[in-house]
C-alpha cells in the first residue's frame, strides 16, 4: 500500500512540474501580451516596494508604450499622491475617472487624496461612490495581500474613514479630530 501512495504522490508531483514548465513557456515566449504590460508589472513592483519615483517612470513609460493602458495611467495618479505631488495627482485622478467613470477603486483613491487635502466633503463623496460602485472596497485589504505587504493588522478601509469623517462633521467644527496622523499613514491606496 505505501508503495503505491509513494508511486501516486510521485507521479503527480511529476505532472505538476510538467503542467508549471508548460505554462511558463506558454506565459514567457507564446501567449501574446498587451503592450506596455512588463514596464506596468515593473512599475507596480517599484510601487509596492515604496520606490515611488522608479514606479512613476515605470508608469509613464507603459502608457508612452501604451496610452490606452488605463492601468498604468491610474498608477501614475496613485505613485504622484504617495510623491505628495497632490494636484497633479488630481488632475491624473480625474482624467482616469473621466476614461473609466465607473471603477470604484480611482473614486476610492482621490477620496484618500482629498482626504489628504483636507477637502474632507469632497472626500466624503468620493469614498460615497466608491462604495456605491463597488460595496468590496469596504472590506478593504485581502488577507493576502495584507501578508504580501507585512501587514499584521488590518488598516482602516474607506468605509472605516467614510463613517469617522461623517461622525466628526456632526460635531461642532471646534469639536472635530479630522486628522490622526499615525493613523491616516496606515491607510493605502487601491490597486485595479
Amino acid at each position: 500500500m505505501k508503495d503505491i501512495q509513494s508511486k501516486l504522490l510521485v507521479q503527480v508531483a511529476i505532472l505538476l512540474t510538467v503542467v508549471f514548465i508548460g505554462w511558463s513557456i506558454y506565459d514567457g515566449a507564446v501567449r501574446e501580451k498587451t503592450v506596455g504590460e512588463s514596464s506596468y508589472h515593473a512599475a507596480n513592483k517599484f510601487f509596492e516596494d515604496r520606490k515611488y519615483n522608479e514606479a512613476l517612470n515605470a508608469y509613464k513609460k507603459a502608457v508612452i508604450q501604451n496610452p490606452n493602458l488605463i492601468h498604468a495611467q491610474r498608477g501614475i495618479a496613485r505613485t504622484l499622491m504617495q510623491l505628495g505631488k497632490n494636484e497633479k495627482a488630481l488632475i491624473k485622478f480625474n482624467e482616469v475617472i473621466n476614461i473609466e467613470p465607473e471603477f470604484g477603486a480611482s473614486y476610492a483613491n482621490r477620496g484618500i487624496l482629498h482626504d489628504r487635502m483636507e477637502n474632507y466633503e469632497l472626500a466624503i463623496a468620493d469614498y460615497k461612490k466608491a462604495l456605491q460602485l463597488n460595496p468590496d472596497l469596504a472590506k478593504g485589504p485581502s488577507w493576502l495581500t495584507r501578508f504580501l505587504r507585512n501587514q499584521a493588522e488590518k488598516p482602516p478601509s474607506i468605509l472605516d474613514r467614510l463613517n469617522y469623517l461623517l461622525a466628526e462633521m456632526e460635531k461642532p467644527e471646534s469639536q472635530r479630530v479630522l486628522k490622526v496622523p499615525d493613523k491616516d499613514k496606515q491607510q493605502r491606496s487601491y490597486k485595479r
